[in-house]
C-alpha cells in the first residue's frame, strides 16, 4: 500500500499544532504499519526528519507560502505528482486536497477558524481559504478532525455528512516533562526566580493575547503581588491594537517575551509556572492544555468551542472576551493553593484520554475507512 502525506508544514522551529499532529502521529504510524510505504511530500528541501524504514521524503517546489503559490502547488504540482506515482491514499494533515486525484484522499481539518475569525487574517489568505476549503472538503473521500466540536462545525459549515467525518483527538508526548533542576534554571533565567503565569501559542489575534495582557495588568493592579507573565510564541501577527494595549500597560515590565522555545525549555517553563493562561477566542483542540497537564501545571481556559471537551473539569474557565473574568481566575488559582493542587491532580487524570499512539490508531482507522469508501 502506497500512502502519500502532505508534509508542507513540517518546518523545524516553526511547528504549530498541525505540524505537531503530523510529526507525532506519523512517527507512530510508520512504526506500527510496516506493510505501508509512506512518502512525505515537502514544498522545499526536506528537513532532517527520518520516519524510519519504508518511508521517503520528497521535495516538490516551489515553496508555497502565499495564496498564488498555494494554488500552483496544490492545484497543479502536487496533483500531477500524486497521479503520476499511483498512490493508493493521500493524507493531508492540513486539510488541503488537490483536484481530480486518482488516489483516495483523507483530509484532516483541524478547525474552521478562518470562517469564524476571518477578520484576524490577511484579506488574500481569508479569500483563498474560504473559497477553497469547501472544495477541499468535497474533494476528500473522508475527513478527520480533532474534536467533536470541530466535527459538528465542519458538518454544518461545509455541508458534509456526519458519517463521513471521524474524530481523531490530538495527544501529548509522555516525555514532555522536565527535571527539577531544569525547572529551577528556567525560572531563574526568565523571571529571576519570581513566580509567573505563562501564555503559549503563536501571537495571532484568535489566541487572544490582547485580553490576556489586559487581564494580567488588572490582576497585578488589584493583587499587589510580584508575579510576572511569560509569553512563549513568535510575534508574527503583532497588530497595532496589540501594540497599543502593551504600551499602555502599567506592568508591562513584568511581561517577558521568549519567542519560540524548544520542547525541553517549554516543558521547564510550564512546570515552573503558576498556571497556563490559554483563553483563545476560537480553538479546534488546544494542545498546550495537554502539555500543561503533563507538566503538572494548572490551566485557565475559555468555556467555548472545543476547550471544555479537552479540559473537562481539570481547568478553571473564564470568558475569553472579558479580561476581568480571566483576572478573577488568576486570583483564584494564586490565592487558593488547594484549588491549584486539585486542578493539577485532575489534569493528570485527564491525560488518560489522550496520547499520540491513540491519535495514530484513530487516524489509521479513518484511513482504512477512506480506502473502503465508508461514509
Amino acid at each position: 500500500m502506497k500512502i502519500a502525506v502532505n508534509s508542507r508544514l513540517l518546518v523545524p522551529n516553526k511547528m504549530d499544532g498541525i505540524a505537531r499532529f503530523t510529526l507525532e502521529s506519523f512517527e507512530v504510524l510508520c512504526k506500527k504499519h510496516p506493510e505501508a510505504e509512506f512518502t512525505f511530500i515537502f514544498d522545499r528541501q526536506p528537513p532532517p526528519i527520518d520516519f524510519g524504514k519504508h518511508t521517503k521524503n520528497v521535495s516538490l517546489g516551489p515553496p508555497a507560502r502565499h495564496p498564488i503559490l498555494w494554488y500552483i502547488w496544490f492545484e497543479h504540482r502536487l496533483k500531477n505528482y500524486l497521479n503520476r506515482n499511483q498512490f493508493d491514499l493521500f493524507i493531508s494533515p492540513e486539510g488541503w486536497v488537490p483536484p481530480k486525484l486518482k488516489a483516495k484522499s483523507l483530509s484532516v481539518i483541524h478547525d474552521l477558524n478562518f470562517f469564524h475569525q476571518a477578520e484576524s487574517l490577511a484579506y488574500s489568505h481569508r479569500l483563498f481559504l474560504t473559497h477553497y476549503f469547501p472544495k477541499y472538503a468535497k474533494r476528500a473521500n473522508r475527513i478527520a478532525t480533532v474534536s467533536e466540536f470541530s466535527k459538528k462545525d465542519i458538518a454544518h459549515t461545509l455541508s458534509i455528512k456526519n458519517t463521513a467525518i471521524d474524530v481523531v483527538y490530538n495527544g501529548v508526548n509522555g516525555n514532555f516533562k522536565s527535571t527539577s533542576e531544569a525547572v529551577i534554571k528556567a525560572k531563574e533565567k526568565y523571571t529571576q526566580g519570581t513566580d509567573f503565569f505563562i501564555f503559549v501559542g503563536t501571537i495571532h489575534p484568535r489566541k487572544n493575547l490582547e485580553n490576556t495582557l489586559l487581564a494580567f495588568d488588572h490582576f497585578k493592579k488589584h493583587s499587589n503581588t510580584e508575579e510576572k507573565l511569560v509569553v512563549v510564541g513568535n510575534r508574527k501577527w503583532w497588530t497595532n491594537k496589540l501594540e497599543a494595549i502593551y504600551s499602555s500597560m502599567n506592568f508591562k515590565d513584568d511581561v517577558i517575551f521568549t519567542s519560540r522555545v524548544d520542547d525541553k525549555e517549554l516543558a521547564a517553563l510550564l512546570s515552573a509556572s503558576i498556571a497556563l493562561l490559554y483563553v483563545p477566542l476560537f480553538e479546534g483542540f488546544g494542545i498546550p492544555i495537554l502539555e500543561a497537564f503533563q507538566c503538572g501545571t494548572a490551566v485557565i481556559t475559555a468555556k467555548h468551542t472545543s476547550l471544555p471537551e479537552v479540559a473537562a473539569d481539570a481547568a478553571l474557565y473564564a470568558k475569553a472576551d472579558d479580561f476581568k473574568s480571566i483576572a478573577a481566575q488568576m486570583e483564584s488559582v494564586t490565592n487558593d493553593p488547594k484549588l491549584r493542587d486539585t486542578l493539577i491532580g485532575k489534569g493528570k487524570k485527564r491525560l488518560d484520554h489522550f496520547s499520540w499512539e491513540k491519535t495514530a490508531d484513530l487516524l489509521w482507522e479513518s484511513a482504512m475507512k477512506c480506502l473502503r469508501d465508508e461514509s
